[in-house]
This record gives structure tokens, sequence and C-alpha cells, in this order.
């Protein structure tokens, strides 16, 4: 195993250096991560291919054209961002100005997951980049074609003691983990969060964890049942449902849930066809994985899907009715291709249904009506969601993303990016005259 103490401490060297504080070496570095995936666009296609099954348009649009636009929103806006800023002094301190320094925390820790194993890997490095650090990105073991990928990526074009990647399974985080980072970003399952927690706990290292959690799709009885159904499937079943952003259940309002199911199951024809094809539809990532999915499918009644291969890793989109909370597939995060639909009578049971539970990483609401509305987003606590619509607030460089509670601590996309990986230094100058 590499000698990860040495690495860490070589980013730590060059960190001092200054080199990385300058905002034109940052600017260069962030173009020129967006240029090697513009030159890499063909070899990241085939990577995700191999790894999840990804459809191309997919793979343009989630993995690549996200992390594009949001360094080129960075590189627009990094002077801007860099810039200390002065701020009013009170009058008690007369004589005396005050401002705010953003400096990077130094050495960066970057552990990425595998269900988009470019966007949630280069997105964080390019925050880091940003704010001034320097990074080791870990990531996983799990996508192997996109982690090697991603190695040769950046241990090609960038010094080691700058930008590295390291690959390995969960030994070589573990042993990262161990190691004097200055800032830790994970992202990845509420249980591993813990761990990670943890480990940064021994050196009170700052962290952002992104996790996941049970985010529900509530549809109100006043919702368009059509847009709705198109929006949940979309959301839901995009990736073969390995999304933590994704809807993990449906709450809808009794007096149309039959409606609802009718209209998802119209939802994912219009999208996959009368018979989801395992070669076109993304691929569960292991078997490990599959085997927990399958296990879901005999809960509650098959009211859509339900076919599965596990020689090829397939489960189409799947629709479970009556289903409990008390059933296994209402236990954990699914995150996989399977939507159960739970209903409720009035809006106070179906905040109740979500607020006394772990609070979840996004919410969704279906509903016109104002007093709903302001109900559901005020009395539950989630990390941020969308109002008639799933999955797109984390593609806005204008809304932090993160979690709160079980589902995570700190946020990033556009200047919230920056922020993460950025220690605020207050200052005040005082004259001696």
């Amino acid at each position: 195993m590499e000698n990860y103490q040495e690495l860490t401490q070589k980013q730590k060297s060059f960190f001092r250096t200054g080199e990385t504080k300058h905002t034109q070496y940052r600017i260069d570095t962030l173009n020129k991560l967006k240029d090697l995936m513009t030159t890499h666009e063909q070899d990241i296609l085939d990577a995700l291919k191999a790894d999840l099954n990804k459809p191309e348009g997919e793979t343009k649009r989630a993995e690549i054209g996200l992390v594009v636009a949001e360094i080129n929103y960075m590189v627009e806006n990094l002077v801007n961002w860099s810039t200390p800023e002065e701020v009013d002094t009170p009058s008690t301190h007369e004589g005396a100005t005050s401002f705010i320094t953003p400096e990077p925390y130094g050495s960066a820790l970057v552990i990425a997951p595998w269900n988009y194993p470019v966007q949630l890997a280069l997105l964080p490095l390019a925050g880091a980049v940003a704010a001034g650090n320097t990074a080791v990105l870990k990531p996983s073991e799990l996508t192997p074609n996109t982690s090697n990928l991603l190695a040769n990526m950046i241990n090609d074009n960038f010094s080691r003691e700058y930008l590295c990647v390291v690959e390995g399974e969960v030994e070589t985080s573990t042993a990262l983990l161990k190691e004097d980072f200055d800032y830790i970003f994970f992202t990845g399952s509420t249980g591993v969060g813990r761990i990670v927690a943890e480990a940064a706990a021994k050196n009170l290292t700052p962290t952002t964890l992104e996790l996941g959690g049970k985010s529900p799709a509530i549809v109100h009885e006043d919702a368009d049942l059509n847009e709705a159904a198109k929006r949940i499937a979309g959301g839901k079943f995009a990736n073969a449902g390995q999304t933590c952003v994704a809807p993990d259940y449906v709450l809808a309002h009794s007096r149309i849930k039959d409606s609802l199911i009718a209209k998802i199951k119209e939802a994912i024809t219009n999208t996959y066809g009368e018979n989801v094809s395992a070669s076109d539809y993304n691929h569960v990532v292991s078997e490990r994985h599959f085997d927990r999915l399958y296990n879901f499918l005999d809960n509650g009644d098959m009211a859509v899907g339900g076919r599965s291969d596990r020689s090829q890793l397939f489960i189409e989109p799947t629709v479970l009715d009556n289903v409990s909370f008390e059933d296994p597939v209402m236990q954990d995060e699914i995150f996989g291709p399977i939507l159960p639909v739970l209903t409720y009578e009035e809006t106070s049971q179906a905040i109740d249904t979500v607020a006394n539970r772990p609070k979840p990483l996004a919410l969704y609401l279906f509903s016109d009506d104002q007093e709903v509305q302001d109900d559901v987003l005020n009395n539950i606590s989630f990390g941020g969601g969308a109002i008639n619509d799933t999955i797109n607030h984390m593609t806005t460089h204008y809304l932090p993303f993160g979690g709160v509670g079980d589902s995570g601590m700190g946020a990033y996309h556009g200047k919230a990016s920056f922020d993460t990986f950025t220690h605020f230094k207050s200052i005040l100058k005082r004259s001696n005259k």
C-alpha cells in the first residue's frame, strides 16, 4: 500500500509554497480540468457504459455537462469570491477597519461514490481547487473502469503534490482517513458517513458529509397527475434509481393514488418502451446490491414492472402498491428502481409521517395549494427539494446542495462549493494614530 502519510505531507508542503492561493493558478487548473473532460469525453462514455450500462445521453447530461457548467460558473466568479470583503466596524472601535479574507483550508480529501462516479468526484474536486486547496481524490472501487480513467486523467496531468487520485478498496479509504488532512468531503451512505465523521473527529478535521435517506414525494389531491407522474418517474428511474435525491417513495392522497399509479406506468412506458430492455437500461452496480433490491420485490403488491435478471444486474422500473412502513423496503434507502406508493388522508398526516422519521436529503411536493405548500415546507426538515418537480434543485449553481441530520452536513454547488473548502478569516485592523 502506498505511503499516504508521505503523500499528505508532500501536499501540505506544496500548499505552503502559496502557489495554489494565486487566483489565476486556480482558474488555469479549473480550465484544465474542463479541457480534460472534453478530451476524454468518449473515454468517459465508454467507462460508464462498462461500469453501469449508463446511456450516452444520461452521461453527457448528468456526468459531463453538470461538471463543465459548474467549472464555467466558478471561473466566471472566482476573482470576486476570492477578494477580501470589507465589513462594518462598530463605532466603539474608532480608527479601525474590519474585513474578511477567504483562505483555503490546505489539503483536502475527497471520497466519491459509485452512482455518479464522474460528477460526484469532480464537482467537489473543482470546489477544492477553486478555494485554493491541494486534494487527494479517492473514487469508488465499485466502478473500476471510471475509477481508473479518473486516475489517468488527473495523475497524468497534475503533480501528485497538488492533485492526486488514489484507487483502492475499503482499506484504502480507511488508511487515508487516518491521515491529517485539513478538510474531508465524503459522499455516500449514512452508515459510512458516521465512520468518516468518527475518523475526522480524531484530528478535529472539518467535514462535509453528503449522505442520503428516504426522500418522499408527496402528491396532494389537487396535483396535476400527468406532470407529477412524469416528473416522479423521471427522477426515480434514471440511473436505475441509484441517485441520492431520487424519490424513495410516494405518499399519495388516497383519492388519487390509483390514478397516479396508472399514470406513472404510462410515463415509464413512454420513456423506456413497453418492455424495458436490460441492454438499454442502467445496471444495478453489483450482485450484492441486486440481491438486496430483489428481496424487496415481494413487498406489497406489484403494480408496475417487476422483471429482473441477475446475470445482467437488471431490474426494470417497478412500482409497489399496498406497502406499509413495516415492510423491509421501507426500512432503509432503496437506491434502486423500486418505487413504493403509500397513502395519506390529511396533509397533517403526511407531515407527521415524514417528520417522525430521519430527516431526508430531499422532499418533493406536488400541489398548487399555497397553504399545503406552506404547511409542508414549514413543518418538515429536509436537505432541499422541489415543488411540482424532482431532483432538478441539485442542478442549479444558485442553490446550495446538501443534507441535514441523518442525510448529511454541509453543502456545495456554485459558490457553496467555494465556501465549503474555504475558511473565512476575520481581521480587525486598527490605526496607531
